[in-house]
């Protein structure tokens, strides 16, 4: 009978060759074991709900979502109502140039004493009314109303720009939420392949216990793997919930959100839409309406004149009547401070003009910047899709050459895996990092939902 230590080579050699069908596909683990096809992933149970994907186009899903965020939010809401309140304020300027119509009325006890004695007591009545309207002022109620007409068009451009960062947030999120579903997709895969050769390592080890170290690596390395998926899913919960925060609880399933802004725009054109951008619109008139509330000022300044009709009646102990007609004339002649008023008026209006400028140049300096961050994005995930490619052919190779030849340690063949799937990965943030800054990119002009309609 042959001595055990003889057997073990051949023992060995039998665990080398039950490794090699597994991996090679005539072991039944061949479909479990592929990391081919993501759909064959099978992630932890109470993590499964969060990898389900719709087939419906991303873009509509992404439009949908950023409707359903405007239509939320209780900012949007306010900025809404100040819109509204600006255009109030515009309607009570318009109407100062109409005529003001007042009545009035008394009702008292009177009386009347000289040296003492009572000459005369009883009820008194008394009624006014009185009209009066603008005839000139130097275009001074025409320059308020262009004050608050353009304060009206800067609320309305408020509202605009706002509901732009909310869509940029919501689309950006939406985005993060397909990047990390992907990225679990991978680190499940890499789970699966561990978990194969952490099962063929066993076997090996039943017949060889010298090659325990090598189990004890590959369960290490499986473990990594799982503590990347956990921590992936983790940061997909928290960005669901960040999500849910402008479109509520019921997230809808997500689509495939890894092409939907992968063309960079010109960036001419980009620098071109910065001016057709809500908030600079919006600075634009705040500029145009300070300049205007400076001229408004100015005109005060100026005399001005006013049609007046006024009569008034008493009945009591006697009857009265009186009335007059006419125009009143007002002359300032020494206003202190007046001087300081239109200085102070004519500097907001530099100020915001200055402003207005600042965020044109600084949008179309970030629009350089986030088309050269695009551009690079895109041009390392090219990259990496080459070396992908190297990489699966390394890994590949460096797998055979460990179980038929034995030419390569474990440590080679986790090497090769681990970067493989590191590669993938980086992989994945190439694309959606190109994504989020083509966002950005049209953010800055003409918004981040024109791409997408």
């Amino acid at each position: 009978m042959p001595h055990a230590s003889h057997l073990l080579p051949s023992l060995s050699r039998l665990a080398l060759v039950s490794l090699t069908l597994v991996f090679s596909g005539a072991a039944p683990a061949q479909q479990r074991c592929s990391d081919q096809d993501g759909t064959t992933l099978t992630p932890p149970p109470r993590d499964a709900s969060l990898l389900e994907t719709s087939q419906v186009d991303p873009r509509v899903k992404l439009q949908e979502l950023v409707q359903t965020a405007l239509s939320r939010s209780r900012p949007i809401g306010a900025v809404r109502l100040l819109a509204q309140a600006a255009e109030a304020d515009l309607a009570e300027t318009k109407a100062q140039r109409l005529p003001t119509v007042a009545l009035g009325g008394t009702l008292a006890y009177s009386g009347l004493m000289d040296r003492g004695e009572t000459i005369s007591r009883g009820m008194l009545g008394k009624g006014s009314l009185s009209i009066s309207a603008p005839l000139y002022d130097f275009g001074r109620i025409g320059k308020l109303t262009e004050w608050r007409q353009q304060l009206a068009e800067a609320a309305r451009f408020g509202q605009s720009s706002a509901e732009e960062q909310l869509a940029l947030q919501t689309v950006t999120l939406a985005l993060d939420r397909g990047r990390y579903q992907l990225q679990a997709q991978v680190y499940g895969q890499y789970v699966r392949k561990m978990s194969c050769l952490v099962e063929a390592l066993e076997t090996i080890t039943k017949a060889d216990k010298g090659r325990a170290s090598e189990l004890v690596q590959a369960q290490k390395s499986m473990q990594q793997a799982e503590l990347s998926y956990e921590q992936t899913v983790s940061a997909l919960r928290q960005t669901e919930v960040r999500l849910r925060r402008f479109v509520g609880d019921d997230l809808p399933r997500s689509s495939s959100m890894s092409s939907v802004l992968t063309t960079v725009p010109d960036v001419n054109q980009m620098q071109a839409d910065v001016l057709l951008a809500a908030d600079v619109a919006q600075a634009a008139a705040q500029a145009k309406a300070q300049y205007n509330y400076a001229e408004s000022v100015q005109a005060g300044q100026k005399p001005s004149v006013n049609l007046l009709v006024s009569g008034s009646t008493s009945a009591g102990q006697s009857r009265q009547t009186d009335w007059q007609g006419g125009v009143s004339l007002n002359i300032p002649l020494y206003q202190p401070g007046a001087d300081a008023a239109l200085t102070s008026a004519l500097r907001r209006a530099q100020s915001a003009n200055l402003q207005r400028d600042e965020a044109i140049e600084s949008k179309r300096y970030r629009v350089l910047e986030m088309h050269e961050a695009a551009g690079s994005a895109l041009d390392r995930a090219r990259r990496i899709v080459e070396i992908l490619r190297n990489s699966d052919r390394v890994r590949a190779s460096t797998l055979q050459q460990w179980q038929q030849l034995g030419r390569r340690s474990l440590f080679d063949v986790m090497a090769a895996e681990g970067d493989y799937y590191s590669m993938r990965i980086a992989h994945v943030n190439a694309i959606y990092d190109a994504q989020q800054v083509v966002a950005i990119m049209w953010s800055q002009g003409r918004g981040v939902m024109t791409p997408l309609r």
